[in-house]
């Protein structure tokens, strides 16, 4: 499926959303509604644990999208240890109740899926994901706090051209989600703000 997406969940969700709803016309024939409302409400849950809408996305080549829908946490400088410097670090609060999937934060070229840096910048733990722009700058996604021992993954490929606010990984209930953009770009956000995955811009990457 384009886009990794159905139009009412995440595809890695139908099969959980699919036996709840059998299970409910089971209970429904054998109970009636007394046996049948703890599931339908269990199916809701589950409809909004993996929902996937369409975003619009901002005319913006420059711009960086919000990777999930959240509040920003902090906004900061990172030491990457090079001849480059700090990059900007924008962290934000996973909405456990936001769409299922991540959205790519800029368009360009995946290089990895583990964050391990070029140039002898050190590792970032966790998941994560590393592209490359057509401008030559390097925009990093990465999650933190896993739920339940389950990491986000990522369906993109090493290499794959992806496009801005296109999905791109699964978050399975992980708590923030990390975004580092040169230091030159200019933050759009600020802490305690609102954003929407796919549709805000958090940053701009310089000409």
């Amino acid at each position: 499926m384009k886009g990794r997406r159905n139009p009412f969940v995440a595809r890695e969700g139908l099969p959980y959303l699919l036996a709840s709803l059998a299970l409910l016309a089971v209970a429904w024939n054998l109970g009636g509604w007394h046996y049948a409302l703890p599931i339908a409400l269990f199916s809701v849950w589950l409809y909004c644990i993996f929902r996937d809408p369409r975003r619009p996305v901002p005319p913006a080549p420059l711009g960086v999208v919000s990777p999930v829908d959240g509040k920003v946490l902090e906004i900061g400088t990172v030491d990457c240890g090079t001849e480059h410097g700090d990059v900007q670090r924008i962290l934000i609060k996973v909405d456990s109740f936001g769409p299922y999937t991540a959205r790519c934060p800029a368009e360009g070229t995946v290089m990895d899926l583990s964050c391990e840096l070029p140039d002898g910048q050190p590792e970032i733990s966790g998941s994560g994901l590393w592209m490359r722009t057509d401008e030559g700058a390097d925009v990093l996604l990465q999650f933190h706090g896993h739920r339940f021992g389950l990491a986000p993954r990522a369906f993109a490929r090493y290499g794959e051209r992806i496009g801005q606010g296109q999905r791109c990984a699964y978050l399975r209930l992980t708590r923030f989600a990390e975004v580092r953009v040169p230091r030159d770009s200019r933050v759009l956000v600020e802490a305690g703000q609102r954003v929407r995955a796919g549709a805000d811009l958090i940053a701009r990457l310089a000409q």
